[in-house]
Formats: C-alpha cells, sequence, structure tokens
C-alpha cells in the first residue's frame, strides 16, 4: 500500500482527543502519514462532538468545504468518527453524501479495516470509465460503494459484560504505542490521557453521551497499571485518567454484569482493603481509590497523577484520603454542578442536590486544601445556563452556587437543544435567546473575578511548576514550528517516522524548531501547577530542551485572572 496522507481534525473533549490519538496510531502502523492540510489530504477524518452546538456546526461546514472539493477530486475519502456519527446514523450520510466513511466512538477499533476498504475501493472505481464515476456521488454513482459504516445502533454496550478484556475496542488501548502524536516541540511529550472507563450511565437530560458512547465499561486495573508504566518508560510524567465519570471506576474482578450498569461504585470503600472481598458483589474488587493507590505506587515515574471528570454524588472520602496521603497525585478535581438551583438540576436528572455537593465541596477542601504547605486544592466546574424553565430565581441560586464554590474557573455554557436528549424530545426550550446571553456573560464576569482573586492568594508564594515548554508568546517571537504536533483550530499534525508530510527531518529529541535569535539569552517558558493554574516564567533559551516535561519551583511575583507571572528558583529542576 502506498503512504496515503491523512488529515484529522479533532472536535470536542479529552476523550476525542485521546480517541484521535489512539486511531493515529492504528493507522500509522498501516503505513498511512499525516498532514496539517485537508487539501494536501488523500483521506480526511473528523472525529465529532455532539455535546455542543457549536462544535457540530464546525463540522457542517467541514464537510461542506469536502463536498466541493471532491467535485475535483472524487477519489477523496472523507470519514465522520465519533459521537455525531453514532447519533445521526444514515441520515448524516443523506444530509451529507460526501461522507464515505462513519464510525461511532465505540466502534473505533474496526476503523483501520473500513478506512483500508473505502481507500482501495474508491482508487479501483476511480480509475474506472465509467460515466458517472467522476460525478458528485450520489445514488447512482459507483463510487457509493465505497461507504463502510460501523456503529453501535443502540444505547446497549456491544459487550454484555463489565469485563474489558473481552471487548475488541479494549484492543485499541492495549495497542497503543507512543504514537507519532506523542511529541511537541522536537522534545517528546511527556503528559498523556489514560481511559480507565468508557460510557456513561447517568442519562442526564441534556447530554447525548449515554446514547453514542455506551452504557459504563470498567477497564481491567492491570491493563491501565501497564498502560500508565509503558508511558512512563517512554519519557511520559504526567498522566490524566479520563472517564465520563471517572470516580465510578469500579472492577469487579471475574464477575459478568448484566447490560446497564445495575452495579454501581460503593461510597466511602476503604482504598487500604482493594483487595478485600466485597460484601456486595461476593468477588473481588477495585475501585477508583484502589486504582489511584496502585498507580502511584507501581508506576514511581509518573510525577503527576490527574483525573477527569468527577461526578459529586460518589466521591467517597476513600478517594480523599488516597489523594492526601500520595503526593503525587495532583490536588485538583473538576466536578461539573450544572446549576445552583435544585429544581434545575431535578429537571436535568443530576442525581444529586445543592446541599450534597456543597457537602462534597466541604469534605474535598477539609481533605486536600493545604495552602500552608504550598499545595492548596483547586476546583473546576461547568455550569449549563438557561436550562429550559429556568428562572430569574433558579440563576440567583447559580449566582450563589458560583460565589461560594471558588472555582478555579469554570465552563459556562448557554444550553441549547442536541437532539437525541431527553430534554430534546420532552422539555421545551423556553428561555429566550437574549435572555440566556445575558446570563452566560454575567455568569462570565464573575467567575472572571473569582479567578483573579484566586490567582492574586498564589502571589508571594513558591510553587511546583510542570513546564510544557516555551511560550506561545515565545513561539510568536522567535517564528518557531511545532515539530511533531501542532494543535490549530483542533487540528491534530503528525510526522511518520521522524518526517514531516514533506519529507523533511523533525527536529527531534531537545532541538529547536528554529534558530534562536542572536543574542537573546532568556526565553519565556509555560507550564501548570498541580491544580492546573497556567505559570509563565523566564528561563535560559539554551535549556528547552531539559525545563521542557520537568517540574521547577517558581517565585510567584504577580498574577492575573488565568496566569500567574514569577521567576525561577531552581534554575533546572531535578525531576
Amino acid at each position: 500500500m502506498s503512504r496515503r496522507a491523512v488529515y484529522l481534525e479533532t472536535f470536542g473533549c479529552q476523550m476525542n482527543e485521546l480517541d484521535s490519538e489512539l486511531v493515529a496510531g492504528a493507522l500509522a502502523r498501516l503505513g498511512y502519514a499525516f498532514t496539517d492540510s485537508p487539501d494536501a489530504a488523500d483521506v480526511v477524518l473528523y472525529n465529532t462532538c455532539s455535546v455542543r452546538e457549536h462544535a457540530e456546526q464546525k463540522v457542517w461546514s467541514r464537510l461542506g468545504e469536502m463536498a466541493v472539493r471532491k467535485k475535483l477530486d472524487p477519489a477523496l475519502v472523507v470519514g465522520v468518527l465519533g459521537c455525531m456519527a453514532e447519533r445521526d446514523g444514515v441520515d448524516l450520510i443523506r444530509r451529507m453524501p460526501v461522507v464515505d466513511v462513519m464510525c461511532g466512538p465505540g466502534e473505533l477499533d474496526k476503523l483501520p479495516g473500513l478506512l483500508d476498504n473505502a481507500v482501495r475501493t474508491k482508487e479501483s472505481l476511480a480509475g474506472d470509465d465509467a460515466p458517472g464515476v467522476h460525478d458528485e456521488p450520489g445514488a447512482g454513482s459507483p463510487l457509493r460503494s465505497a461507504r463502510q459504516v460501523a456503529l453501535q445502533g443502540s444505547a446497549s454496550r456491544r459487550s454484555a459484560t463489565l469485563a474489558a478484556a473481552e471487548d475488541n475496542l479494549e484492543l485499541l488501548d492495549l495497542s497503543r504505542s507512543i504514537s507519532p502524536i506523542d511529541s511537541s516541540e522536537g522534545v517528546s511529550k511527556r503528559s498523556a490521557y489514560v481511559r480507565i472507563t468508557r460510557g456513561c450511565n447517568k442519562f442526564c437530560t441534556y447530554c447525548v453521551v449515554p446514547f453514542t458512547r455506551g452504557a459504563e465499561v470498567h477497564r481491567p486495573p492491570d491493563h491501565i497499571v501497564e498502560e500508565c508504566r509503558r508511558l512512563a518508560d517512554s519519557g511520559v510524567v504526567e498522566v490524566t485518567l479520563l472517564g465520563q465519570t471517572v470516580n465510578h471506576y469500579r472492577f469487579e474482578h471475574g464477575a459478568a454484569v448484566t447490560v446497564g450498569g445495575l452495579t454501581q461504585p460503593q461510597k466511602g470503600r476503604s482504598y487500604k482493603g482493594g483487595h478485600d472481598r466485597d460484601p456486595f458483589a461476593g468477588e473481588r474488587v477495585t475501585t477508583f481509590a484502589d486504582l489511584l493507590a496502585r498507580i502511584h505506587e507501581e508506576v514511581p515515574g509518573i510525577q503527576r497523577l490527574r483525573f477527569v471528570t468527577s461526578y459529586p454524588r460518589d466521591f467517597g472520602d476513600d478517594v480523599l484520603e488516597v489523594m492526601r496521603d500520595h503526593p503525587r497525585i495532583c490536588r485538583y478535581v473538576h466536578v461539573p454542578a450544572q446549576s445552583g438551583s435544585d429544581r434545575v438540576l431535578a429537571k436535568m436528572n443530576r442525581g444529586y442536590t445543592i446541599g450534597e455537593y456543597e457537602e462534597f465541596l466541604a469534605r474535598a477542601r477539609a481533605h486536600l486544601d493545604q495552602p500552608e504547605i504550598g499545595r492548596p486544592l483547586m476546583v473546576s466546574g461547568d455550569i449549563i445556563v438557561g436550562f429550559p424553565t429556568e428562572t430569574d430565581e433558579d440563576y440567583e441560586a447559580t449566582v450563589g452556587l458560583l460565589r461560594r464554590a471558588r472555582y478555579k474557573n469554570c465552563f459556562i455554557f448557554k444550553y441549547s437543544p442536541r437532539p437525541g436528549t431527553v430534554a430534546f424530545d420532552r422539555i421545551a426550550d423556553d428561555v429566550p435567546e437574549a435572555v440566556k446571553r445575558r446570563r452566560n456573560n454575567e455568569l462570565l464576569a464573575i467567575q472572571s473575578e473569582i479567578s483573579d482573586s484566586i490567582a492574586r492568594e498564589q502571589v508571594g508564594r513558591e510553587v511546583e511548576v510542570f513546564v510544557e515548554g516555551v511560550s506561545k508568546a515565545q513561539q510568536k517571537r522567535e517564528g518557531l514550528t511545532h515539530g511533531d504536533i501542532r494543535k490549530a483550530g483542533g487540528a491534530i499534525t503528525l510526522t511518520i517516522g521522524g518526517r514531516d508530510p514533506a519529507g523533511n527531518m523533525d527536529p527531534g529529541h531537545g532541538a529547536v524548531a528554529a534558530a534562536e535569535p542572536e543574542g537573546d539569552t532568556t526565553a519565556q517558558f509555560s507550564g501548570r501547577t498541580e491544580g492546573d493554574l497556567i505559570v509563565f516564567f523566564d528561563g535560559p533559551s539554551s535549556a528547552r530542551g531539559s525545563l521542557t516535561g520537568k517540574t521547577v519551583r517558581v517565585r510567584v511575583d504577580r498574577a492575573d485572572r488565568l496566569s500567574l507571572h514569577g521567576s525561577l528558583v531552581e534554575p533546572q529542576g531535578s525531576r
């Protein structure tokens, strides 16, 4: 097979970013090359998200552009992956006949085979002289036979058990290598995502995820620990564990559980007894707390261990105790509230009250908030404003929660009806757009004040910073290009075998992508604290290869809303 160029663009959340990385690695092993230009690609793939309307509109726009190009290049293969493919199904193809491959998030292990079939079929048909071959593919076009589809077809999982080892999708995670997108700016990538659960059982009325990703499936802990170990051996020092409700992780060793998620995580279970017999299941169980402790103890090369996204009702003290007692687990939690009104939360089917949510925040801070030793707990959240039937009173309750919660940052969105959700079908979207916009802007302004206050509290402190590289401002000043990965507008750019798509050698392994300006002895670096605060500081320009991926101490001199600015205490760090 010739080296075909692939353009892969990702929309949405961290889960989609990981899916794209795994897909890219699988395709690279088959000999595909990657490009950052859709115009230079033989295959264009969009990994989609259905959570926000804005992301979907971008996908429709991209597909419209591809339809125009395909009239000139009928051999082009266009694929839609992820939640939009699963939710819309064949209706997406009817609306956009330009699509050749559709693959839902629960079927991504099938993508390499589907894509290879589509590419080969396209090339064969495009080489024929049959009438209509070079026309826009339609019902009578031979090119239509190139279409390949893999969808779950329902909200049920493809596997009837929580034993993820039985699931072929698990092979996509298990086959993970340090893929071509695992490096940045000429140095090995030092941060990585690791999936621990798939799917969601919560069925919030505004959310399509349970329908597109299926019910919860919890990966075997041995697989997760081994994946973390291989990443650490490859130079990764920061791992973020991913799950739609990550703290629900609970693996029953040897148990077969009926589809639908009847077994829930056990709140308050002690991580110290992780291999005891579970009185509820009668089998050995690994809880989320147990898993965190295992990774911390068995993979010492991981210097920072994070996780997202957490569900507030089922966040037990066992997890908080593990975070407190294991120093390499970051004191940061992302716990969406979505509304400050109990009435609205009930309509959202969130399953908790504001009292329960704030009780969790109080417990978390009692266990973990220790600014006196330089380890404050940082909390972030999500809020949906303008959910159907939201009154002024409901909105004011959300304002009150926002002020009391004191999020480091909060993702605030206007509600938009999502097809396929319960709210779309059963609850009228009755809050005027102008009201949504006003409330959204007011909440953003309040959160900006809170973020600014939290940042200013750090001034004068010394913080540990995980260095991600030179800052974007520094890159712009120097005219740097990214070595192996560039994320611009959501696009993921890859190089294969140390070469970019044009065949040029990548700088690689600590080299910089552009010559340093003459006489420049310092460069601005950027990184993050364990609480996910962004930090900028100056360091020796010649040390960028040795600083990136290390943890250094920085004294905070000043702050603004979302970032800290300081100076190095340890010039090059030792970790």
